[in-house]
């Protein structure tokens, strides 16, 4: 079975290193909370982030993965200054990749989303000349969500290009981490307020805050995709038509509505078949796609998932393989 990937990750040194202060701001225990010999199942190490050849193919290969859609790291915490060309310089270098590869590899563009208008036309760059299929943007920019008007061009230029915007988790404001995860320890602190709950809540806040804020009345064409079962989102679904009706947002949709029409979501490893069938049950098999979150979730067992899912064929390959490959122009 032909199984394509939406949220595989590689490491860009050059990113990692000018965005290493403001990661250590939100997160400045995360080294020592990812330690593997703590039991962190999310450690994978640098070499594996850096390798997109033999070894990752070889993995790939073994574990039934046809291809993967790759993605950067931490652009969203970059400096303007340096931004522009580091995002650049990387989506070049992933293209490379890509065309190394083919087959293998499909790329997200990274965006230098602190510089708006730079990143709208680095968006039709990546997807017009690198024949990217779509950008991922790692939450929040300058503690600001993309429901701000200066993100304006990135939305817009993206619905003119009919490309989606995968909404990847990032940890959140030190004031939010303040409020909610503090006092628990430096260790449990850290995870709490990222790969264990924060940076969920996040991203469901952060799409919520575009449908609210009539983003998609605006620009009904645009797709956004949420790894994790959708961030959340699917499972108060129901709460949120009750509480938040037509006549209270005075928007053009239900809130339902704008998930089901502009909300596609993935697994991002979390292997669980009561979330799928609950996924499929409400938001409907169109609207879900696949991924392991690689390296930071293991291949492993990611094609037996799918295999042993109560899927008919039909529905079987559409997660699989065929939602993407329409969704993003894949062949």
């Amino acid at each position: 079975m032909k199984i394509i990937t939406l949220e595989e990750h590689f490491l860009n040194l050059d990113i990692a290193r000018a965005s290493a202060a403001n990661s250590a701001e939100l997160t400045p225990w995360f080294t020592e909370a990812f330690d593997s010999a703590l039991g962190a199942p999310h450690s994978p190490s640098a070499e594996v982030l850096l390798d997109v050849d033999a070894a990752r193919i070889a993995d790939m290969d073994a574990n039934g993965i046809t291809t993967q859609v790759l993605s950067v790291l931490t652009a969203q915490l970059l400096p303007a200054d340096v931004a522009v060309d580091l995002v650049k310089g990387s989506n070049d270098w992933l293209a490379g990749t890509v065309n190394r590869h083919p087959g293998r590899y499909a790329g997200f563009a990274a965006l230098p989303t602190i510089v708006p208008e730079a990143a709208a036309d680095e968006l039709e760059r990546a997807v017009t000349e690198l024949g990217f299929v779509g950008t991922m943007i790692n939450g929040r920019t300058e503690d600001l969500f993309l429901d701000d008007p200066r993100f304006d061009p990135i939305l817009e230029r993206a619905a003119q290009l009919g490309t989606p915007i995968y909404l990847h988790p990032a940890a959140p404001p030190l004031a939010t981490t303040e409020s909610n995860y503090a006092g628990l320890g430096n260790l449990v602190t850290t995870r709490f307020q990222t790969v264990a709950w924060g940076w969920h809540q996040e991203t469901a806040v952060h799409f919520l805050h575009l449908v609210l804020s009539g983003t998609f009345d605006r620009c009904p064409k645009l797709q956004f995709i949420l790894g994790h079962w959708g961030e959340m989102i699917p499972f108060f679904l129901e709460r949120l038509d009750e509480a938040m009706p037509k006549k209270t947002t005075g928007l053009d949709r239900t809130m339902s509505e704008y998930v089901r029409e502009n909300m596609h979501i993935t697994p991002s490893g979390m292997f669980s078949q009561a979330q799928l069938r609950f996924c499929i049950d409400l938001v409907g098999v169109d609207r879900i796609m696949y991924a392991v979150d690689y390296p930071f979730v293991s291949q492993r067992g990611a094609a037996d998932f799918l295999e042993q899912a109560d899927l008919s064929v039909d529905d079987r390959e559409k997660i699989a393989h065929r939602n993407a490959e329409t969704l993003l122009g894949l062949t």
